[in-house]
């Protein structure tokens, strides 16, 4: 590779065709943007989903930058800065104190290498955000060439090099500045892509008072939790130590966590169920534990409130908790062994107390159920208009065909399986050609306006996935049946940028 060099060395001819090119560029690639101050940004292509990236977040001069998966931190994270004098001239520097992103050589060829050098004011370490007609987005135009930055051979993929080829307002060669104020040239909506949490099984998603709150299984002896404003920003957010697991309310291998706010003796709290077992780990000493908030706020603090045993057959792992309010009752879900792997409803006196034994509410019964095991798992509520569903989880998780099949509500005793009529066919499962696999272990959440209606899951992005932490937390909009039920579509692939859930603040 070429290093760089100052355009000053340049003489004659270049340096009048490099003139020419300046005097065509607001004909070539669009409407300069607007003047702002300095801003610190993740540069994100518009096809792809892709950040722009110093890999490494290496130091290397003449380094090429590629596009990666995105939220992988400060290498991800640049600052453009106004040229001094200019009013649409910007220089980007990246991680690395002293370096500025760079076209290689000053060149003006197509496939030029977009490298960081340090930086010296040259024009090929100057760039326009030409706005491109398409909201919130622009093309980072080269000031010394008039091309703009795309990825090599305007490849989708993760870790290509970063190049320059002739300007289009074609969306592999389009970059989404998230951090230009007010959300750049003609703001846009919020998007997101998935996943929302790269080691994230067994998500549970709420959305309360301005902020979306997650949590997901840890495998150790904390309960964890992470929030943020957007759907797209909880795929950087921090996460929150809640609680540290100490006996007697089990010593770690926490999973399966979920927060419900619910009328309590001190009015509403939020009540956080998980699995943690008796031992570090071993299965069959694995039961459901609650902790209970202080006040309103779903990141605590907490305090445990109980170990939520069957109090009369107290006598196999239980799993999978969540609750149901129906006719006026509390009602825990989950699941048990009996020789297989079935869904069980215990009516509840409060949050934390049984009122009774377990009844068996599901048991696998079609093919599609019995993939590596018969398992039903994972019973979650779905309520709309009068109408009652049980979306579960079914097969084994350590196969791409891990599903979700639905219960609906007929009337009578919710105790009695009888009760509940279960699809023929499973309602959410594995899109190869999304590659995304085992779509499983769900919740629902709505939009901030509330107008929208969401599932949050987790799923593997090869088919050799099993049941571990590298199943990632994704989230999609559904939609409904013209007989009530819900329609969740098909698994989306990773990497796709999507309209974020109604109400979030645009830019």
């Amino acid at each position: 590779m070429k290093p760089s060099r100052h355009p000053r060395r340049r003489t004659g001819g270049a340096a009048a065709a490099a003139l020419l090119v300046t005097a065509l560029l607001p004909l070539l690639s669009g409407t300069p943007a607007q003047a702002v101050d300095a801003f610190g940004t993740t540069i994100v292509n518009q096809a792809n989903g892709n950040c722009v990236e110093v890999p490494g977040g290496a130091a290397t001069n003449a380094l090429q930058l590629t596009q990666a998966g995105c939220n992988a931190g400060t290498r991800q994270t640049f600052t453009v800065t106004p040229v001094a004098g200019t009013t649409d001239r910007y220089t980007v520097t990246t991680l690395t104190a002293g370096s500025c992103v760079d076209i290689s050589g000053a060149s003006t060829a197509d496939n030029a290498a977009v490298i960081q050098y340090t930086c010296h004011g040259g024009a090929n370490q100057q760039f326009r955000l030409a706005a491109n007609g398409t909201a919130g987005t622009v093309n980072l135009v080269s000031v010394a060439s008039g091309k703009c930055v795309a990825a090599a051979n305007d490849s989708p993929a993760a870790n290509t090099a970063l190049v320059q080829l002739p300007c289009t307002t074609a969306t592999n060669r389009t970059w989404r500045l998230t951090g230009y104020p007010g959300g750049g040239p003609n703001p846009a909506p919020r998007t997101y892509a998935n996943p929302i949490k790269a080691n994230g099984p067994d998500p549970w998603l709420t959305y309360h008072e301005g902020y979306y709150y997650l949590a997901t299984t840890t495998w150790n002896n904390t309960v964890t939790m992470r929030r943020s404003r957007t759907l797209d920003g909880l795929a950087s957010a921090a996460d929150t130590v809640l609680f540290t697991l100490t006996r007697p309310n089990g010593a770690g291998t926490m999973w399966a966590p979920e927060f419900h706010l619910l009328d309590g003796p001190n009015g509403k709290r939020w009540y956080l169920y998980y699995v943690a077992g008796r031992e570090p780990f071993d299965l069959g000493t694995q039961r459901i534990h609650v902790l209970e908030s202080a006040g309103t706020d779903p990141m605590g603090p907490y305090t445990f409130k109980a170990d939520l045993l069957d109090p009369t057959a107290d006598n196999t792992w239980e799993l999978d908790p969540s609750v149901m309010r129906l006719n006026g009752k509390l009602y825990l879900l989950g699941t048990y062994y009996n020789g297989a792997q079935p869904n069980f409803i215990r009516e509840l006196s409060n949050p934390w107390t049984a009122a009774g034994t377990r009844h068996l509410l599901s048991t696998a019964t079609y093919g599609w159920e019995t993939v590596g095991g018969s398992v039903n798992e994972g019973a979650e509520v779905l309520q709309r208009n009068g109408k009652t569903f049980i979306i579960f989880s079914a097969s084994h998780c350590s196969t791409p065909d891990y599903k979700l099949g639905m219960l609906t509500y007929n009337g009578g005793d919710p105790l009695n399986s009888s009760s509940w009529v279960k699809s023929p066919q499973p309602v959410f499962q594995r899109s190869d050609a999304n590659r995304v696999y085992g779509p499983g272990h769900n919740g629902f959440f709505k939009s901030p306006d509330g107008t929208e209606d969401w599932i949050v899951y987790h799923a593997n992005s090869s088919a050799s996935g099993g049941c571990d932490m590298n199943r990632s937390t994704r989230a999609q909009k559904f939609t409904w049946n013209a007989d009530g039920t819900p329609n969740f579509g098909t698994p989306v692939a990773a990497g796709v940028r999507l309209p974020a859930p109604s109400g979030e603040p645009t830019g």
